[in-house]
């Protein structure tokens, strides 16, 4: 097998995103153009500087649902190689597996993914077999699959893990490496885990199995525990970690890109209490800055808004609208948003304003207010916001009032 550099940052206890927007987040009824996914995959490898294809595996589609998507899949092993790690998805079928190899090879560190049933539920849905025989087909795809490209790495992801037998997993893991798997995924594909249920699960492969077997983690949100899930797979061993820009994946989600990076990244120590002490997680750190813009970025190509309350990179990050938090800004975040991520802090008025928001925002657009003229344009924000039924006063209306203050002041609509 040629250089498999997710695997090798794997062992040496490095951290791999398996980014998902592209792949599973088209199940969220989302669709990135081919020419999008390119220009995800080439800013997320440019997160890690040279080491892009260490640390990011970026699953570009499902080359089977059709041409047009066997051709976008083509088109970003091509045109983002050597910047990530770029993976062809797959069921576990060998036309399909053929079909997935064909869509990256030649490319550098190219990768197929090969989902494979494990609980006995899954199995008989996707395979009509026992767990057991649709296993023993999946280590018989990885070879078949290794046989036709040498230069493509071969995963698996077994579908159903969080309702599965510990014990089986482990033991075809070890199968699945032994016939030349690179990295094998264990999913909570319907989001139903809690993290104990979660740690417990990885504690329990990983422990049955020898050091050669690499374990990632593709864990849903449905319970809005998929980022706390994948924390718990992080310290119980797993290196490689399914996530997605924005959350975006089949119903409610997955762990979002953004957010799993920033925690790992932000805070030497939080990485240490994370990874364990003396774990270097990174072979080039990740420049956190570029995660708004990218965040942007995916949120205007799938429609998938970014709100006020999105963590890391939603609107209200960085922003200050009340008293004691303008005062005393760093006591109330639990980071610096200009120093980690570029985004400058920045006062917004709403009802909710004291006088000294009220003072600052005034002096920002140009107006030097006495205490007199302070106390009236405090008490117009709040009459203005309550008047309209929203929060938010937009600048220039409040610009538009502060002109006028010494003449009569401007009401608000009714």
């Amino acid at each position: 097998m040629g250089e498999d550099v997710v695997r090798e940052s794997a062992l040496a206890g490095r951290v791999v995103l398996w980014e998902e927007s592209a792949r599973d987040g088209a199940q969220a009824k989302t669709l990135m153009s081919s020419d999008f996914r390119v220009r995800l995959a080439r800013a997320q490898g440019q997160i890690f500087g040279g080491d892009g294809h260490r640390h990011v595996v970026f699953a570009a589609g499902f080359p089977a649902v059709c041409a047009e998507e066997f051709e976008a899949v083509r088109q970003v092993a091509v045109e983002a190689e050597g910047m990530v790690s770029v993976a062809a998805v797959c069921r576990g079928r060998a036309e399909d597996v053929r079909q997935a190899v064909a869509a990256v090879k030649g490319t550098a560190h190219a990768r197929v993914m090969v989902v494979v049933p494990v609980s006995e539920a899954m199995a008989q849905v996707m395979t009509h077999l026992p767990a057991r025989e649709a296993l023993e087909q999946g280590v018989a795809l990885v070879k078949e699959a290794r046989g036709l490209d040498d230069g493509v790495a071969v995963d698996v992801c077994l579908a159903d893990a969080s309702r599965a037998d510990h014990g089986l997993m482990a033991a075809y893991a070890a199968a699945l490496t032994e016939a030349d798997a690179g990295i094998v995924l264990l999913a909570d594909t319907v989001g139903q885990q809690l993290p104990a249920e979660t740690a417990r699960m990885f504690q329990q492969v990983s422990g049955a199995v020898g050091d050669g077997v690499v374990l990632g983690s593709h864990l849903h949100n449905d319970l809005g525990l998929g980022l706390a899930n994948t924390l718990e797979a992080l310290g119980a061993g797993a290196r490689v970690l399914s996530s997605s820009w924005l959350g975006i994946a089949e119903r409610s989600g997955m762990v979002a890109t953004e957010q799993l990076l920033f925690i790992l990244a932000h805070h030497a120590g939080r990485a240490a209490q994370l990874l364990g002490a003396g774990t270097e997680p990174w072979w080039t750190a990740p420049d956190l800055t570029g995660l708004p813009g990218i965040a942007r970025m995916v949120s205007r190509e799938t429609g998938v808004p970014l709100s006020v309350t999105t963590p890391i990179v939603g609107s209200g990050v960085g922003t200050i609208s009340t008293g004691t938090p303008f005062v005393h800004p760093d006591l109330f975040q639990p980071f610096d948003p200009e120093a980690l991520l570029g985004i400058e802090p920045s006062v917004v008025l709403t009802q909710l304003a004291s006088a000294r928001v009220v003072k600052t925002v005034a002096a920002r657009l140009g107006h030097q207010l006495d205490d007199t003229e302070v106390r009236a344009a405090t008490g117009w924000v709040k009459r203005y916001a309550y008047r309209r039924g929203h929060a938010v006063v937009d600048d220039g209306v409040f610009s538009s009032y502060l002109d006028g203050l010494c003449t009569e002041p401007l009401e608000g609509p009714r």
